[in-house]
């Protein structure tokens, strides 16, 4: 598969947006897409063979002027002829794809890092955006599919509320695989000898960025040092605020560092004691940088602003606090109080590394948009495999069998884990990432049949050959795991069977569903299954997502497309006393019954009209 993105910039250009798109690309480009990008900029000497920068002849209201970039990305487009184009938003650049007939003939993808904010600071960027408006508008109608970072930025969207029905909220994510740079800071970097709370606020010094409310918060504050870094129209501005809320005789409180490297920002995100935001506009819409913050356990204080995605993320990561926007008392109080309270600060910083690993790394950003990619461009296929067998479990409320679960898992089979937790309650999530675990959490609750197809979803986007489904309340089931593999080798799909869980009622039903189906089956609601990557896709499939049982409907569906299947008889290790919950009720029994047998009987006639003579 092939994708081209246009993006605004990319590194060395230091922005959250540039940080995001050089990582996705990598992690792209390293799970099998062929990636590529055009941004605004001069070409580097070091540039990858698959970025094409434009070079910039004028910024108008933040934005780049490149008079060229409507000829280079049609280039590109009819070089690489992608399968999907997807557009990073905000950049007006992006518009030229309204323009180029090879461009329309391509699916679209838009990501929404930001809405164009009619500010009430920036009087030039309201008067930009009536006419930037209905162009982005006309994108979005055009796009297939468009990723929002947050929820609540999706929600307060203004730009986004005619295309709600295309969007979904893929959060952000950075590079986790690999440790940030850092080099010793020069004495200019650091903060002044005996500070007892080293403050850091990283970003372009413009108008949105909130960064007079620290300058005027910090100002009076014993103790206590602000280092901002980064550069930008407003640093004279914002050095004047500095010399003039200084009081006489004492040194300043905050200090402009200047644009700095990557390297010395992580150095600086190592050493400070905590990080501040303080946007006071819906313009930064999501702050990769507290993600960076995050990697290096600093604890997070940021403008608690009503729509942007900011607030959000530290409040899903649990890494810090909220704050009034453009409220400077506030902002003094609760900083004086994170000053004086270590073990806050610690708890903080400690719960947004772990937060960070859990939710925002690249690897299920990069998950996510790869199964849209290929639900717009059916045509293309998932990498080769690379890997052999995953361990596909699904969970609700299993805290007090997991750990075992997995540790029999690692013994036998040494194969990686992926836990779909169905909306638990208890630390079953907790327990199975503490113990090695990939935990999936859908939003919306699931069937178990939902469960273990979203896992094997996953494990096809992973390139794995084979998986193993269980129900983690089959507790018996993990002890067969040999047994099955080893079984399982000559057929697309295995079927574990266990003969005494079977009730002379349940006999009865699969002797009607043998008759009704011609499946000479002694089970049809195991579901501790082996797929291979072929029996995968179809279990995957749309036309298996929409049946109403997965038991049977599924072994019809592999059935009628040609698979080999196989049932195999296992023994239980450990006493059972529950019973299937498929009968729990009448109802539920005889509805059942009746579906299985309609599908039985149209899955018959569907068989019979094929192989009818024409």
């Amino acid at each position: 598969m092939r994708v081209l993105h246009v993006g605004k910039f990319y590194p060395p250009y230091r922005g959250g947006m540039e940080v995001f798109l050089a990582d996705l690309l990598d992690e792209q480009r390293r799970q099998g897409i062929d990636a590529h990008a055009v941004v605004h900029g001069d070409p580097q000497p070091d540039d990858p063979a698959w970025v094409r920068r434009v070079p910039v002849q004028f910024n108008l209201v933040y934005a780049p002027m490149a008079l060229g970039f409507r000829r280079a990305l049609g280039q590109t487009i009819d070089q690489l002829k992608p399968d999907v184009l997807h557009l990073h938003m905000p950049n007006n650049s992006a518009l030229w794809a309204l323009t180029l007939p090879a461009a329309r003939k391509v699916p679209w993808v838009v990501h929404w890092h930001s809405d164009v904010v009619v500010s009430n600071i920036k009087w030039s960027v309201a008067m930009a955006y009536m006419l930037y408006r209905p162009f982005e508008q006309a994108l979005l109608e055009r796009a297939q599919q468009v990723f929002a970072t947050s929820p609540p930025y999706l929600q307060a969207s203004g730009a986004l509320r005619r295309w709600r029905g295309k969007c979904e909220v893929v959060p952000l994510g950075i590079n986790l695989s690999t440790p940030p740079p850092a080099e010793p800071l020069a004495e200019s970097l650091q903060w002044r000898p005996g500070t007892q709370l080293r403050l850091l606020s990283i970003g372009r010094l413009t108008y949105y960025k909130g960064f007079e409310t620290l300058i005027q918060a910090v100002a009076t504050l014993p103790s206590v040092e602000l280092l901002i870094a980064g550069d930008g129209e407003l640093r004279d501005a914002l050095q004047a605020l500095i010399d003039n809320t200084t009081p006489a005789g004492r040194p300043a409180a905050t200090r402009l560092l200047g644009a700095v490297d990557d390297a010395q920002k992580h150095a600086l995100l190592a050493q400070c004691d905590l990080f501040c935001l303080a946007s006071r506009e819906r313009t930064e819409a999501f702050g990769i940088v507290l993600l960076e913050a995050m990697q290096h356990a600093r604890p997070c204080l940021v403008t608690d602003l009503p729509g942007s995605g900011m607030p959000w993320v530290v409040s899903h990561a649990r890494c810090g606090l909220h704050v009034p926007f453009e409220d400077v008392s506030a902002w003094r109080s609760t900083i004086a109080r994170l000053q004086h309270d270590l073990p806050l600060r610690t708890r903080l910083g400690l719960a947004g590394r772990k937060a960070l690993h859990r939710s925002f790394g690249i690897e299920p950003c990069e998950r996510a948009m790869a199964r849209h990619y290929r639900g717009l461009a059916p045509g293309t296929q998932a990498a080769a495999p690379t890997r052999d067998l995953m361990v596909v479990i699904a969970t609700h409320n299993n805290a007090n069998d997991i750990v075992h679960l997995l540790q029999r898992v690692r013994a036998l089979v040494n194969a990686p884990v992926l836990v779909v937790d169905n909306r638990s309650t208890d630390a079953t999530c907790h327990l199975a990432e503490q113990h090695g675990a990939r935990v999936l959490r859908p939003l919306l609750a699931m069937t178990s049949w939902g469960s273990l197809q979203t896992g094997l979803r996953y494990a096809l986007i992973q390139g794995f050959a084979s998986a193993v489904t269980i129900d983690a309340e089959g507790r018996y089931e993990v002890e067969e795991l040999p047994t099955l593999l080893a079984a399982g080798r000559q057929a697309d799909v295995a079927v574990a069977y266990f003969a005494a869980q079977n009730s002379l009622p349940r006999r009865v039903a699969w002797q009607w569903f043998r008759w009704v189906t011609g499946l000479d089956l002694r089970d049809f609601v195991s579901g501790f299954r082996l797929y291979n990557r072929t029996a995968m896709e179809a279990a995957a499939s749309a036309e298996a997502t929409l049946l109403d049982y997965q038991d049977i409907g599924t072994l019809l569906l592999m059935r009628r497309r040609g698979l080999r299947m196989t049932e195999i008889a296992l023994s239980m290790h450990t006493h059972r006393t529950d019973r299937s919950k498929i009968f729990r009720s009448w109802a539920n029994a005889v509805r059942y019954v009746a579906v299985s047998s309609l599908l039985g009987i149209a899955h018959g006639r569907n068989t019979a009209a094929a192989q009818r003579p024409k």
